[in-house]
């Protein structure tokens, strides 16, 4: 694929170290939600209720290790280690994939390997779809779909033969 110009002069923004770290934050945030996530639903299915931490970092530990009521202010049943882990598993599981679909649509609309100089399926649609076939008709097929000046300005008039009795010519006379 060939380079656009000013891919060639130069490179505006080099790779650094924040996207990465932006990238890692994200990814741990989605990673310790999904934790808390994945504990609220495995206490709702077991009939403790919706539970959800005030701090949801503070619970980590326990939670890991399968403790459902790590940093709740709950009394009763919670769930046991094995729903909670199964909960657990299947939301970060359920993330993951979330997470490489957006990072894969990413990389395709932003990424290295993106197609430069490409239209928008928008920008392609009004340049080559149906709806600009349909606005210039009258250029493509004029004989099918007449200009609307055209239409006013030509008289289509029905032809009708003279009647012979009308017609009166002499060679170099009047008629």
């Amino acid at each position: 694929m060939a380079a656009l110009q000013t891919d060639r002069r130069s490179t505006p923004y080099p790779w650094t170290w924040e996207p990465a770290a932006g990238v890692t934050v994200v990814v741990a945030l989605v990673a310790v939600v999904g934790l808390q996530l994945g504990r609220a639903l495995a206490n709702w299915t077991s009939g403790a209720g919706w539970t959800w931490p005030r701090n949801i970092f503070a619970s980590l530990d326990r939670l890991l290790v399968g403790d459902a009521t790590a940093g709740l202010a709950m009394s009763g049943q919670a769930a046991s280690p094995a729903v909670l882990m199964g909960w657990i598993v299947a939301v970060e599981g359920l993330l993951l994939a979330a997470l490489v679909s957006a990072a894969a649509w990413m990389l395709r609309r932003w990424g290295p390997g993106r197609l430069r100089g490409m239209a928008t399926a928008a920008e392609a649609e009004r340049t080559l779809g149906r709806s600009r076939l349909r606005r210039v008709r009258a250029v493509i097929r004029p004989d099918l779909y007449p200009s609307s000046s055209r239409k006013r300005s030509v008289r289509v008039t029905r032809w009708e033969p003279s009647a012979p009795e009308r017609i009166t010519w002499s060679p170099g006379g009047d008629t």
